[in-house]
């Protein structure tokens, strides 16, 4: 089994749209109330869905890994995008940083290498 696909529900289409695409994603599909993307590496696409209310609850964390996080981060910033955290290097050996769609989405760019699959804490034989 691959994880593959992500769909997030969105409350404005197109800003969505131009937001994701700032973040790099190549939109394939789009209709009036949907639209996907590839990511600019790997295979995994993600998806926004048009929705009337923005969902409530506990919200996913969509995270998207970059090889060269702090240029991209600051890349992005030079877009416009805004951060919630500049990156870090978080306990878990991970360097993240934090920012939020324009539906209040949480995102997580980061990069961990070798620790994203294989962390010192991996379970063995796993």
């Amino acid at each position: 089994m691959n994880l593959n696909q992500v769909t997030i529900a969105v409350t404005n289409l197109a800003r969505s749209i131009q937001f994701y695409e700032t973040l790099g994603l190549r939109r394939i599909v789009q209709d009036d109330r949907y639209a996907r993307f590839v990511c600019p590496e790997g295979g995994s696409t993600f998806s926004l869905e048009l929705v009337d209310r923005a969902p409530t609850g506990f919200p996913a964390v969509v995270y998207f890994e970059c090889l060269a996080l702090d240029e991209t981060v600051e890349a992005l910033k030079a877009r416009g995008v805004q951060f919630d955290s500049e990156p870090r290097d978080e306990p878990w050996l991970w360097r993240e940083a934090r920012l939020r769609d324009p539906d209040g989405h949480p995102l997580c760019l980061y990069f961990a290498g070798g620790n994203r699959v294989y962390p010192p804490w991996r379970i063995k034989d796993a």
